[in-house]
């Protein structure tokens, strides 16, 4: 069964996964593939200057930050060990769910965004327990508020820190306090910039706020992406009433992070509904809740057979879905 040799933790399994990754972004560099923004923000314009007018420069920076991504991913489960098991599928979940909308499988600025969410994440996760006032919120802050200066919606993730407060430490408004200083930080520090290198702070001001309200750029999708997104957000749902069943037998910390990843998600998903300018690149940031729920019900599941066909349509709808991408673009 190809779900059972991914649930292993041998060395061939870490290959695998490697060969999944080459397979799904491999079709990028035959489609040429762009997600172009006429007004980026500060630090994703920088990013784009870097990288230059060759496409495929920028293409092996996003392939190489989603590898990035999916290896934090799976240490975090690691060093926490949340899902009480140590596997390398949270990674390939990852992989295979933001290979679904090849359309955003290209640098664009959701995703270095998503690296710093999951560094924030990983502070937040260290303050349990922590005796004193946990700076781990002002780092998390921090953390948020520079990845909001690549992708602007991501500062609406600051919402996670003060829940995270609520839900580790208790209503404890030094923590609060530290946090939305470390949420502004990043921004005090770019408008300082911007001040002494006598830039215009108006230009900035209305850079950013383009970015946060603005109405994003339509898109259409094809029928057979609109059915394995309705196909995965009926999984997620049923992920997430699995997960419901097994709290009483988790360990207070595992059950606290999952509460976290819960907010998470419903966050990313009121982002795309409410606030104009954030369209299908936040998949980059759901894609990294998602794959350890999913994770944890393919493991987890007493029921055998109904992971397995989850996890080969899964794995068939995005093969699928990147031929088509290359053959019929």
């Amino acid at each position: 069964m190809v779900l059972r040799f991914f649930k292993g933790t041998v060395p061939i399994v870490i290959v695998m996964i490697a060969v999944v990754f080459i397979a799904v972004w491999t079709p990028l560099f035959f489609s040429n593939t762009t997600v172009s923004y006429n007004n980026p923000m500060p630090l994703y314009g920088l990013l784009e200057h870097l990288t230059g007018s060759k496409i495929w420069i920028s293409n092996i920076v996003a392939a190489l930050i989603c590898a990035a991504l999916a290896f934090l991913i799976t240490i975090l489960n690691t060093t926490h060990f949340f899902i009480n098991e140590r596997t390398f599928v949270p990674a390939l979940i990852f992989i295979l769910f933001t290979a679904l909308l090849p359309q955003y499988q290209a640098l664009n600025p959701a995703l270095p965004a998503s690296f710093f969410i999951v560094f924030a994440i990983k502070r937040i996760l260290e303050s349990y327990r922590k005796q004193g006032v946990a700076y781990n919120f002002f780092d998390a802050g921090i953390l948020i508020g520079t990845g909001s200066l690549f992708y602007a919606n991501l500062i609406w993730f600051g919402t996670l820190i003060f829940i995270a407060v609520v839900l580790f430490r208790g209503i404890n408004i030094k923590e609060i306090a530290v946090s939305i200083l470390g949420l502004i930080t990043p921004y005090l520090v770019m408008f300082g910039i911007y001040y002494l290198l006598d830039y215009d702070l108006n230009e900035l001001f209305s850079l950013i706020y383009n970015n946060l309200f603005s109405n994003a750029a339509s898109f259409t999708f094809s029928k057979l992406t609109v059915a394995a997104l309705i196909f995965i957000l009926i999984v997620i749902v049923f992920c997430l009433g699995q997960m419901i069943l097994f709290q009483n037998v988790k360990k207070i910390k595992s059950q606290k992070t999952f509460f976290l990843l819960t907010w998470m998600i419903f966050i990313t998903i009121s982002v795309y509904l409410f606030v104009p300018s954030a369209s299908y690149e936040i998949i980059w940031i759901l894609g990294i809740p998602v794959s350890y729920f999913i994770t944890h019900y393919l493991i987890f599941s007493k029921k055998k057979i109904l992971p397995e066909i989850f996890f080969n349509t899964f794995f068939l709808v995005v093969l699928v879905t990147q031929v088509i991408q290359v053959f019929w673009r």
